[in-house]
């Protein structure tokens, strides 16, 4: 059985907002997600071993007050809005390159969720429209900061940019308007629901491989209200209101300081948890190297897995038991709202 203290998450995203499971709460709910929980791969180098267990993932979020990448922020983010009531289904997408070629089935994990409200008539009319469902993804880095409607072909307005949904030949695909107004493939998936279990190949993958680019390079990124905050590498980039500014980080000191000031986090020695968030307990130590751009580091276990040591849980959805006790005054309502 897996506890959600959803009070515990709502502090860890700032959100004070309605609780019921409906289009204004998912859309919400997804935005202080994209403002307060980076994405971030810094446990890769470090040799920390990422299992697919929602245990896991709302721990490392919510306690350490870490990020992670698609696999753990997506999952995490179906474990609570599934304890909140909503329909969630775990999507397999391939990821387009630049050039626009698609990579394999389970390389990014997104979500279908059915917020529940009603259609209006105009949506009702509007052909390709999948009744009450939207694509959830707070785990693709620079990406939109609200859901977006299975409308096919409708051009949406987000703050980080216009995209839209198009379906073809049982597969949809998401793309994002570039500066020069031209269409441009995200990614693509079908609206085939899959077990958390079957991620577990490209996770590793994504770990282990030195032609992963998650081994490669260091990422820690985070949306604001007006651009982004990313660690790439020794550079700290921050975009805002268009204007784009860019320090090299020429310390492992200046690298830890970037990352714990703008993201929160603190890198510790390697005899504790080997990060933290700054809200989180524990003595905060001197800096830890990591491994990026060598050979991918051993992976040093964190406690024994399930699946024949795997970490995986059996099925999809896991079963959820929600913690109430100190619940603001929005979770209060979940019953009645």
């Amino acid at each position: 059985m897996h506890i959600m203290d959803i009070a515990a998450y709502f502090d860890r995203i700032r959100y004070t907002g309605p609780v019921a499971p409906r289009t204004m709460t998912l859309r919400a709910l997804h935005r202080h997600h994209m403002l307060a929980v980076p994405f971030e791969n810094l446990d890769i180098g470090l040799g920390r071993e990422i299992v697919l267990d929602p245990d896991r993932f709302v721990k490392k979020i919510v306690q350490h007050r870490r990020g992670g990448f698609c696999y753990e922020l997506n999952g995490a983010f179906a474990f609570l809005l599934m304890g909140l009531g909503f329909s969630v289904k775990l999507l397999s997408v391939r990821v387009a390159d630049r050039k626009g070629a698609l990579s394999h089935e389970f390389d990014h994990l997104a979500l279908y969720v059915d917020a529940g409200a009603a259609r209006s008539q105009e949506a009702c009319r509007m052909p390709g429209l999948v009744p009450r469902g939207w694509l959830v993804d707070v785990g693709f880095g620079d990406n939109f900061l609200e859901p977006l409607r299975f409308a096919n072909g409708l051009e949406q307005q987000d703050a980080a940019g216009r995209f839209r949904l198009v379906h073809e030949r049982e597969r949809w695909r998401l793309e994002r308007r570039d500066d020069a107004g031209e269409w441009r493939v995200q990614y693509d998936f079908r609206l085939k629901p899959r077990r958390l279990s079957e991620f577990a190949g490209m996770c590793r993958y994504h770990q282990t491989s030195r032609d992963s680019h998650f081994t490669r390079n260091r990422i820690c990124s985070l949306a604001t209200p007006n651009g982004r905050i990313t660690v790439s590498g020794m550079r700290l980039i921050v975009r805002a209101n268009g204007a784009r500014q860019e320090q090299v980080l020429t310390t492992q000191a200046e690298l830890h300081r970037a990352l714990h000031q703008h993201f929160g986090i603190v890198l510790d020695p390697p005899s504790g948890e080997s990060v933290r968030g700054k809200h989180s307990a524990g003595r905060r130590g001197r800096a830890q190297a990591d491994s990026f751009g060598q050979a991918p580091a051993p992976f040093r276990p964190q406690g024994a897995g399930t699946a024949g040591g795997s970490g995986m849980p059996g099925g999809w959805p896991p079963p959820i038991r929600l913690r109430r006790s100190g619940v603001p005054d929005a979770a209060k309502r979940l019953a009645s709202d």
